[in-house]
This record gives C-alpha cells, sequence and structure tokens, in this order.
C-alpha cells in the first residue's frame, strides 16, 4: 500500500492511505446491504418497492465487482473491513421493520430507511470520485462515478414510489 505514496509518483499521495481505507469501508458496507435489501424486498408490501429493493440488491452484487475492479487498478488485493455506519443504519431498518410491520406506513418507513442508506452511499462514491480524480486514478475514478450515479437513481426511484404510491393513501 505504501510503495505508490513513497515513492510520490502520483499527485496527492497524502490521500492514499484514506483512500484505501474509504474504499475497504465501502466494500464492507456493499456487502453488509445486500442482507438488508433482502429483507426489505421481503417486508415491503408494495410491488414496486419489492422490485425496487431487488433490482437494488442486483446493483449492489455488481457495484462489489466493480470496487473489486478499482482495487485491482490501484494495484491492492480487495479487502472489506466493517462499515459501522452501515451496521448501524440496517439495525434502524431492522427496528424499523418490526415497529412498522402491521402498519400502513410500513412501506413509506422502509423507504426512509433506504433513503438513509443511499445517502450513505452517495456521501462515500462521492468522496472517493474525489480522491480518485485528486490522485489521478482515472480508471477507479469512472468505475466509482458510475456507481455515484447508479446511488443517486436509485435514491430518485425511493422517491419517486414514496410520492407516488407508498406515502399517500389511495
Amino acid at each position: 500500500m505504501k510503495s505508490e505514496k513513497e515513492n510520490n509518483a502520483m499527485p496527492n499521495a497524502h490521500l492514499h492511505d484514506l483512500f484505501v481505507d474509504e474504499l475497504r469501508d465501502i466494500l464492507g458496507a456493499e456487502k453488509q446491504l445486500l442482507k438488508g435489501l433482502k429483507k426489505m424486498a421481503t417486508k415491503a408490501v408494495n410491488a414496486n418497492l419489492k422490485d425496487a429493493f431487488t433490482a437494488h440488491h442486483a446493483e449492489t452484487e455488481d457495484q462489489i465487482e466493480r470496487l473489486k475492479k478499482v482495487f485491482s487498478s490501484i494495484k491492492l488485493t480487495p479487502r472489506a473491513k466493517k462499515c459501522k455506519a452501515m451496521e448501524g443504519l440496517l439495525n434502524e431498518a431492522d427496528e424499523i421493520m418490526e415497529e412498522f410491520e402491521d402498519n400502513e406506513a410500513l412501506d413509506a418507513a422502509l423507504i426512509a430507511a433506504a433513503q438513509k442508506v443511499e445517502h450513505y452511499e452517495i456521501a462515500s462514491y462521492g468522496c472517493l470520485v474525489t480522491y480518485a480524480t485528486l490522485m489521478g486514478h482515472e480508471e477507479a475514478r469512472e468505475l466509482l462515478a458510475s456507481t455515484l450515479d447508479q446511488e443517486k437513481e436509485t435514491d430518485t426511484k425511493l422517491t419517486d414510489i414514496a410520492m407516488s404510491e407508498a406515502n399517500v393513501m389511495i
């Protein structure tokens, strides 16, 4: 990890260790999220919301593979670390699912929990794109920017479902 940083072969080498730590954190977060998305898809009542959670599960699997390519692009072995933030967000989602299980606001509560996750991911990938850009890791930047765009699209999709179906009484 240090060899590339120490030889100052890249601009802004001081960000390298932070970049790698954040990559490991988000890899761990994405892996943790897979289980959470399955639970949310199972609990959701609205068919479009179930489909959105299922689709995001598949996207998350692709995002994990993309993160592995990011590690490869900077000549490191992919290694995840436990993401305490994602753990907390998923614990909160579990509490919401229990508290609102038999409530007509369950889908709205699930969307709120899922959007908290999406916003965490958007912030994480946004920082990673910035670091990759500043260090000249162009391949990593492109891969991470692609995932950032997906996370933003998922957030928008959840908002659309909330506003048109889950948060309104029809």
